[in-house]
């Protein structure tokens, strides 16, 4: 074993460690598989030193998973995990308390990435569900078809309609009435199977243009969509651009534009970050509001 965490000389957590750069889903940790049925250890954990993989034996007993129920990214976490995280401290390890848990986050995540593979690319079964509640003709092929972009986009639109009740509850106590709000302007210009407008981006739109109510009417802010980035216009005008959202990697950025048009890029590590930007996203969509 590459190492091993002991508790009164026995071991409760053992560890296999890649490579940095290692693909960890994508290989099988055969040092832990073994090292865990020989061993008291109740939790495995596989890294490549920057993502860790936690393991138990919630499937059979003594037997390691062969998914792991927590991973965890030291460059690009979320609170919840941080927390989980916690439970493996020294001062606040408790077995069943850990073990309490872990079923639900295993499943929870299976069921958010079966979710997640339905919003994008609806399988036969789930449309078929759907529609069975709702249609009671014969589902001919045809009706099949056009199921599936109904589902894909009504599924996109209730999360989408999801975080705007989120971003109103949040809005009500420094902006406008949100419901005065007008709807923002969408234009994609590539093919819809091609481009997804993420949850994250429509909240960091969301976000952009409550900022910038202040220099520009909301109505004249508008989400473009590309495959590399997600950009922000006034009055849906490519040569009037105010930031582009670069999130479709661990470290996401936003790139802003000067009068000039030319763009400066600022890594942020939350969406929150957006609103110490929000000088920068003044001055240029004031510019191209006004003409100064």
């Amino acid at each position: 074993m590459d190492y091993a965490i002991l508790r009164e000389g026995k071991p409760i957590i053992i560890m296999e460690c890649k490579k940095y750069g290692t693909d960890l889903g994508k290989i099988t940790a055969t040092q832990l598989f073994r090292y865990f049925t020989v061993t008291e250890a109740r939790f495995g954990v596989l890294t490549n030193g920057i993502n860790y993989f936690f393991y138990t034996d919630l499937d059979q007993p003594n037997m390691m998973d062969t998914k792991p129920f927590l991973e965890f990214n030291l460059l690009d976490f979320k609170d919840q995990e941080a927390e989980e995280l916690k439970k493996f401290t020294k001062a606040t390890f408790d077995i069943n308390n850990i073990l309490s848990t872990a079923t639900d986050l295993k499943y929870t995540k299976e069921i958010q990435r079966v979710l997640n593979e339905q919003l994008h690319a609806p399988s036969e079964e789930f449309v078929r569900l759907l529609a069975g509640k709702v249609y009671s003709g014969r589902m001919t092929q045809a009706i099949k078809d056009q199921f599936a972009s109904l589902t894909k986009r009504a599924f996109q639109q209730l999360v989408n309609d999801k975080i705007n009740d989120r971003l109103k509850v949040a809005m009500t106590s420094s902006g406008p009435n949100p419901e005065e709000l007008p709807e923002p302007v969408v234009a994609l210009q590539e093919p819809e199977d091609k481009i997804i407008t993420t949850p994250e981006e429509w909240e960091a739109f969301y976000i952009v243009r409550a900022i910038l109510r202040e220099v520009v009417e909301p109505k004249r802010i508008a989400i473009r969509d590309a495959q590399s980035y997600c950009a922000v216009l006034c009055d849906d005008n490519n040569r009037k651009p105010i930031c582009r959202f670069y999130f479709n990697s661990k470290n996401k950025s936003v790139g802003i534009f000067d009068i000039q048009k030319a763009e400066t890029k600022t890594s942020i590590s939350d969406l929150t970050d957006l609103y110490q930007l929000a000088d920068g996203l003044k001055v240029v969509a004031s510019f191209h509001a006004n003409g100064k």
